[in-house]
């Protein structure tokens, strides 16, 4: 698509405000009511997807110019999805998230990027990940001394992709390491593609750099294709979204499940087994590629029409991701299953859940910004009077992590394999 593609969207907003905060019937208090990270770190219209559409069409009608100031409202967008369920609570035709990253993919085409957004596309051409300074060959590290197999050599019936986050992030080298020896010990035949592995591009794409993450889309599902793969399992929630939502667009078809999918099952059926008490209280944060931006694609090809000349329709009827299908349960069952551990919830949760900071590439391109976001979720966290803040995914993990180690605030980070591995 192209910015003009988007205009009459844009010309249909109604300037309601939606988009600035969670529905008002999931509103428990003012303190964590808003939605949106940018709007509320930055306190000015423009950066709302309702000011955005205003940006989009003074940019279509030439009326602004591009500057730095227009480059950093657009850039801020985490694209974690906030805005786009929250207007579908009321509205039905538009697309809130499609637009900002189209936004982002214009100014691309412009060449109107950060310089530490060139640095990590240029890391992601070179060496397979947009974590500027990592080398490829070190990518399998982390799995040094695992007897694991490689999965485009010998015949394997899952694949567990790891992420470029849990590859180079050495101190969280141990969730990817617990993930493989809970897997093998319940019995799953799992490999790694080793340092074969490239960046799944969901960041890429969050970014609008739309071509470096189709390229990463069609390397990763060609080596599957040549690897017969039938299963691909990610603890990471960003390359969750992308095996689920983007590469099926490209012809992926292999079965994708997030771990704690894989671990809930296995917990269900009795393969895995609890011998041990976790005496803990513990809150459940749901990533937002795992949570709202989670549901499967769903093939469409359709048209926009209008009835009786005013309301808009599409026939067929198009998907409406509305972020009521995300992996919500899964994670909560397997907390639940735990000897010991007792889960309460912050306010905003499922669907409108409060973002970790780490979206769109924002923790490198903008760390104050995304550690202020980070921060605000670790304060809800501590109102539930939880020990811990437990998740499914190392980028979220790695800004609490960093925003809970300041100010005297010490609450504990865990990633949900890490509590299983505890109760076996």
């Amino acid at each position: 698509m192209a910015l003009e593609d988007f205009r009459a969207e844009v010309e249909r907003c109604s300037n309601c405000s939606y988009c600035k905060w969670i529905p008002l019937d999931k509103i428990k208090s003012n303190r964590f009511a808003s939605g949106c990270p940018a709007i509320s770190y930055n306190n000015f219209n423009a950066y709302s997807a309702r000011g955005r559409y205003a940006v989009s069409l003074s940019l279509l009608e030439g009326d602004s110019p591009y500057t730095d100031k227009l480059t950093d409202i657009v850039t801020s967008c985490m694209a974690c999805g906030s805005c786009d369920v929250s207007c579908k609570v009321c509205r039905y035709n538009l697309e809130p998230l499609e637009h900002n990253i189209e936004l982002k993919a214009e100014l691309v085409r412009n060449g109107h990027i950060l310089p530490r957004q060139k640095a990590m596309i240029d890391s992601l051409g070179k060496e397979g990940t947009m974590m500027p300074g990592m080398v490829r060959k070190y990518r399998r590290k982390w799995s040094d001394g695992l007897n694991v197999k490689d999965a485009l050599k010998e015949k394997t019936e899952v694949l567990f992709f790891v992420g470029c986050r849990y590859s180079y992030d050495e101190k969280l080298w141990n969730i990817p390491r617990t993930v493989v020896n809970v897997l093998a010990s319940a019995g799953v035949d799992i490999g790694i593609m080793a340092d074969e592995e490239t960046c799944c591009g969901s960041r890429a794409s969050q970014m609008g750099f739309r071509e470096e993450s189709a390229y990463c889309a069609r390397k990763n599902i060609q080596k599957w294709e040549t690897a017969g793969i039938k299963t691909v399992v990610t603890s990471c929630s960003d390359c969750y979204h992308a095996f689920k939502r983007l590469y099926p667009k490209l012809g992926n078809k292999v079965e994708v499940l997030h771990t704690v999918e894989l671990i809930d099952r296995l917990i269900k059926d009795g393969t895995i087994k609890f011998s041990k008490t976790v005496p803990m209280t513990v809150t459940y944060h749901d990533p937002c590629h795992l949570g709202r931006q989670g549901e499967p694609y769903i093939p469409w090809e359709g048209k926009e029409k209008k009835i009786r000349n005013q309301i808009h329709t599409w026939e067929p009827a198009k998907p409406r991701y509305n972020g009521a299908y995300g992996i919500y349960e899964a994670p909560r069952d397997v907390l639940k299953s735990i000897p010991g551990l007792q889960l309460v919830e912050m306010e905003r949760i499922r669907e409108y859940a409060w973002c970790c900071g780490a979206g769109a590439g924002n923790n490198n391109t903008n760390p104050a910004y995304s550690a202020w976001t980070a921060k605000e979720r670790i304060e809800e966290a501590n109102t539930t009077g939880a020990e811990a803040i437990v998740t499914a995914c190392p980028w979220c993990e790695r800004n609490f992590i960093n925003a809970s180690t300041g100010e005297g605030d010490n609450i504990k980070v865990f990633d949900i394999i890490d509590l299983v591995q505890q109760a076996i």
